[in-house]
């Protein structure tokens, strides 16, 4: 590397194989295993050499592990493919979630040669997915931070049970500032520094964020996302730049959480047809479709022209007195409200997460807390196609100097399932948002876009609660430094629904 650390690496190749082309995995999960296998052999094995590299500060790469900073690694890594005696001609990069990103940390500054990426389950940035939305997304921190924390085998593997074990309790301790030691036994100095660098301007993050230059990458880009991956909002957006720019590119969203079991096996034959098309000149295993997705609720993949579809247009659905959800205008009424407590938070059920066994279940049971409201359309007609952003509209007032707002769009079947599509937090607070005279504030922000066809007889649902922890660290109800504070104070909040304050949630509906 540029400050001389050397990073290792494996190349996986044909026997006697002449130089040609690479496909480059940058990866901190280690080199063999399931990575050697499914990254490196299977790909060699398919006419394409690879090279498998532990990113700095992992499995026996020297340096520090600073997460997402990997520029210049990743350049110089380039650099020093360029001149083996087995490569020559094009190359390729690709991988998913943590390996993704190390194809956007180079993508823009690679050189010409870089002729093809295929970022999966990842963005060119990941602060929006850490904390965008002005809350940490505490499930997936801790449990990633055990993850890098255990492997290598680094706390043993009695030590690594007690310790999965306990981070279910540790979600619910305070304060946030230092969990990762109690969820691993030791301070993760990458996890302490995010609590001291918030903004997304912040030199450590803007060093870290690589979608200013998403509009300038040459090399054709395939995207592989899912609709309850936790990075799906911003792979989308690199989409929407990609093709702002008029660059090469694929997108496919399939049905699959980050972990789902069947997402590496189709994302794996997604990337070996984009690499063999664009570095062997060889198509015939490519699917022709710009855009590929998969629709809920009749579960079947749709070929598109572009996403969003050009014929998709915004449709309200108010809040209603009465718990009502319908297109028209609100009429007066007194607002609903429930209090919420930061010591007995409203719980994340389903959604996504990094570890989700079940992203898409019934809400029933959280529905039925006295923290969550519940507004609810009549049955639908006929069919009604959502494809496209969903964004939350909602007017609210708080006791609290600062509080959460969680929306989520279900489909309630006509037995009294109610089954979540799409959802996000906000959180509202000093200099986010502005209160009115009356102290309300308008939290307009967007839930994870979605595909998804509501069927003749069902209903569409909105809920409106304080929380989903442990997906979102809570608020508890005080301003001050939230990696240190330990106090909690419940909240009482209104959401209104009235001509002056017509709260909706707005869906994005085909014509």
């Amino acid at each position: 590397m540029d400050d001389g650390a050397v990073l290792l690496a494996d190349r996986f190749a044909p026997r006697g194989a002449p130089p040609g082309p690479t496909v480059l995995v940058r990866s901190a999960y280690g080199r063999h295993g399931a990575f050697g296998l499914l990254l490196g052999r299977l790909i060699a094995e398919r006419g394409l050499p690879s090279v498998v590299q532990s990113v700095r500060g992992t499995f026996g790469s020297e340096g520090e592990f600073s997460p997402f900073d990997e520029r210049a690694d990743g350049l110089a890594t380039l650099r020093w493919l360029r001149e083996q005696p087995w490569h020559r001609g094009p190359i390729g990069m690709t991988g998913s979630s943590y390996m993704g990103l190390t194809q956007w940390a180079v993508a823009r500054d690679a050189g010409a040669d870089l002729v093809a990426i295929t970022p999966a389950i990842t963005a060119s940035e990941f602060f929006g997915q850490a904390q965008g939305n002005g809350a940490l997304t505490l499930e997936t921190a801790l449990s990633w931070i055990v993850v890098m924390a255990m492997q290598e085998g680094r706390l043993g593997p009695v030590r690594t049970l007690r310790r999965l074990v306990r981070l279910a309790r540790v979600y619910g301790e305070l304060p946030l500032g230092d969990l990762d030691e109690r969820a691993t036994g030791q301070a993760m100095p990458f996890y302490r520094e995010w609590f001291e660098h918030t903004a997304r301007d912040d030199p450590y993050w803007a060093a870290r964020d690589f979608s200013a230059g998403v509009e300038d990458v040459t090399a054709a880009v395939q995207l592989v996302g899912g609709w309850q991956d936790m990075f799906l909002p911003w792979l989308l957006a690199d989409h929407t730049a990609l093709r702002r720019a008029g660059r090469t590119d694929q997108l496919i969203v399939g049905p699959w959480a980050h972990t789902s079991p069947d997402l590496m096996g189709a994302s794996l034959r997604a990337a070996l047809a984009w690499l063999r098309a664009h570095l062997l000149a060889d198509d015939r295993l490519l699917d022709p479709a710009p855009v590929r997705v998969w629709v809920g609720g009749v579960h079947e993949w749709r070929a598109l022209d572009d996403w969003p579809p050009s014929d998709a247009r915004e449709r309200r659905l108010h809040l209603q007195p009465g718990y009502g959800l319908a297109g028209a205008a609100p009429a007066e009424g007194e607002p609903d409200r429930y209090r919420y407590d930061p010591a007995d938070p409203t719980p994340s059920v389903g959604g996504p997460t990094l570890f989700v066994r079940a992203p898409v279940t019934d809400n029933r049971k959280l529905e039925e807390r006295a923290d969550v409201l519940v507004y609810t359309g009549d049955p639908l007609e006929r069919d009604l196609e959502v494809m496209g952003p969903v964004r939350a509209d909602l007017y609210v007032r708080s006791t609290r100097p600062t509080f959460d707002v969680f929306a989520r769009v279900t489909d309630v079947r006509p037995d009294g399932f109610s089954r979540n599509v799409c959802d996000a937090l906000t959180r509202v607070e000093a200099g986010r948002h502005e209160r009115m005279e009356d102290g309300t504030v308008r939290v307009a922000f967007d839930l994870w876009p979605t595909a998804h066809r509501f069927r003749a007889g069902h209903r569409i649902r909105l809920l409106v609660a304080g929380g989903a922890h442990p997906r979102y660290a809570r608020n508890l109800g005080v301003e001050g430094d939230q990696a240190t504070t330990t106090e909690m104070v419940a909240g009482d909040q209104e959401v209104f629904h009235d001509p002056a304050r017509p709260s909706a949630v707005v869906l994005s509906v085909l014509q």
